[in-house]
């Protein structure tokens, strides 16, 4: 065997004790925070304060939507508090306590099922997808009703140890892409205009 392959299989065996190492990953997704461009958009909006009901997995789906997610080649990612559908909702309450509209006592409540969840850290091009579906109640009414969608591809590593991470951190950011949709859309905004 000839330098250049000696090398050649080192290093390919160096990047398969990578993989397998990054394989056996188990992350915890941190905890919600606030961002400024999300309480710059509710600020802007002049909304009513708003209380947050029910945040669950929408009917149909597979229980396991809610708790884990596959496509990370071995290695998980789990909801701060025991549930995706949770994570969505503490996302958008932590923006709404930050801008100043998350009161308990509110006639306006927005509530949630979680329809889509999954990543996929794929050799060449990486993709995720979170949706939820939303509703607004205002003094028992329906005023909005409606799936938001947040997607993202990325250039994805062959080395698990690069891959791995970039994907969950990707996910991780489609709760904040969501929740900026959401405050983006002109019906929404209807539905907590300030009156």
């Amino acid at each position: 065997m000839n330098t250049l392959s000696h090398s050649l299989v080192r290093r390919l065996a160096l990047v398969a004790v990578l993989a397998a190492m990054a394989g056996c990953a188990s992350v915890k997704m941190p905890e919600s925070a606030p961002s400024a461009a999300n309480a710059e958009r509710l600020r802007a909006a002049k909304l009513a304060p708003a209380q947050l009901g029910s945040f669950k997995l929408a009917d149909g789906k597979p229980a396991s939507m809610d708790t884990s997610l596959s496509g990370l080649r071995g290695s998980s990612l789990s909801p701060t508090h025991g549930s995706f559908s949770t994570q969505l909702r503490d996302e958008i309450a932590a923006e709404l306590a930050a801008a100043g509209l998350l009161d308990p006592k509110s006639k306006v409540v927005i509530e949630g099922q979680l329809t889509d969840s999954m990543v996929d850290a794929a050799i060449g091009t990486g993709k995720g997808r979170l949706a939820a579906r939303i509703q607004v109640q205002r003094d028992g009414k329906t005023a909005f009703d409606k799936e938001v969608v947040a997607e993202a591809t990325w250039e994805s590593s062959f080395v698990g140890a690069v891959a791995i991470p970039r994907a969950m951190n990707q996910y991780t950011a489609l709760y904040k892409t969501l929740v900026g949709k959401l405050f983006d859309d002109a019906d929404f905004k209807r539905a907590l205009a300030a009156q």
